[in-house]
């Protein structure tokens, strides 16, 4: 610790936490954490691998597909290095600057993800509205442009996060509320008017909202498409194919949604509810997303069993 002036002494060292009253248990915790975060990177690493190798999945759903398996590994690998140093070697400590670093890295590809389940919406919107020319619209070219401006956008996007922490002074409290850093949970342990990280902060979320809200209107113009197929059959084989999407969508956002309001609205909020839905946020959506479409999208699952010799 650094003395700021006679009356306060800079923290050096945040504290994460991991789950509150089951300290004890942390060693056993940790099995099930790790076997999760290893299947979550051998699935989504198996899902890239499959789509590189296989030309007949060489089309615009499954690029998209194979940018979703990269935000999953973003956010596998950004919490990943403070899970175990918790849960295994019951290491709490992580200094300010690398605390900074990952929740970039983290609210980084988290926008991220959120910015190819709106694309990807898009995606099945234009091929049950116009399957004909869904190909010629929908080119490498044009997906590879479209991947690369929102990888940069989101880095853009939250790259002043680290940078408008970085000027606050830390000198009360070191103890965060989770068990990797997050903006809104360090921007509290500030001693300094940190107005800015706030507004910021907000406007931040408010853009990952809106992602929501457009794949919502997707949704809305594709029931609307759907509900135009004269067979019955057709119009369940076109929604067939969009619940994978949606699965990803509900599996992405509703942790998120229910720990943004927590943090912003929560008077009489759990710690162990908090840290949980934290937790599940990270974890089950790159854990889940692979399983999900290996299950529902025919040709993933015999691509895969084929290449793990079990067609």
């Amino acid at each position: 610790m650094s003395v700021l002036n006679s009356s306060e002494i800079e923290i050096t060292t945040f504290f994460l936490i991991g789950i509150p009253g089951l300290e004890y248990a942390h060693a056993w915790i940790s099995i099930p954490i790790c076997l999760m975060y290893l299947v979550a990177i051998l699935g989504n690493c198996t899902i890239l691998f499959v789509i590189r190798t296989e030309p007949s999945l060489h089309a615009p759903m499954y690029y998209f597909l194979s940018m979703l398996a990269i935000s999953d590994l973003g956010l596998s690998l950004s919490s990943l290095p403070t899970m175990l140093r918790i849960f295994v070697f019951n290491a709490t400590g992580i200094s300010p600057n690398a605390c900074f670093a990952q929740e970039f890295f983290i609210h980084g590809f988290t926008d991220m993800e959120s910015s190819v389940l709106l694309i990807m919406s898009f995606d099945r919107f234009l091929a049950i509205r116009n399957p004909l020319r869904y190909s010629s619209i929908l080119t490498s070219a044009r997906v590879a442009k479209m991947g690369l401006v929102f990888l940069i956008k989101s880095m853009l996007l939250v790259l002043p996060f680290p940078f408008t922490l970085k000027r606050l002074a830390y000198c009360q409290k070191s103890l965060l509320s989770h068990s990797y850093c997050l903006h809104q949970d360090v921007m509290k342990l500030a001693c300094s008017d940190n107005t800015v990280n706030f507004f910021y902060g907000f406007f931040v979320a408010l853009c990952m909202m809106s992602d929501s809200m457009f794949i919502a209107v997707s949704y809305i113009f594709i029931l609307k498409t759907v509900m135009g197929i004269g067979s019955h059959k057709e119009r369940l084989k076109a929604l067939n194919t969009c619940v994978s999407h949606i699965c990803a969508v509900l599996i992405f956002y509703v942790p998120i949604i229910a720990l943004a309001s927590m943090h912003r609205f929560g008077k009489h909020k759990s710690p162990m509810a908090m840290i949980l839905i934290a937790d599940i946020f990270l974890l089950v959506p790159p854990l889940m997303n692979p399983i999900v479409y290996c299950v529902k999208t025919r040709q993933i699952r015999e691509k895969v069993l084929g290449k793990l010799g079990l067609k």
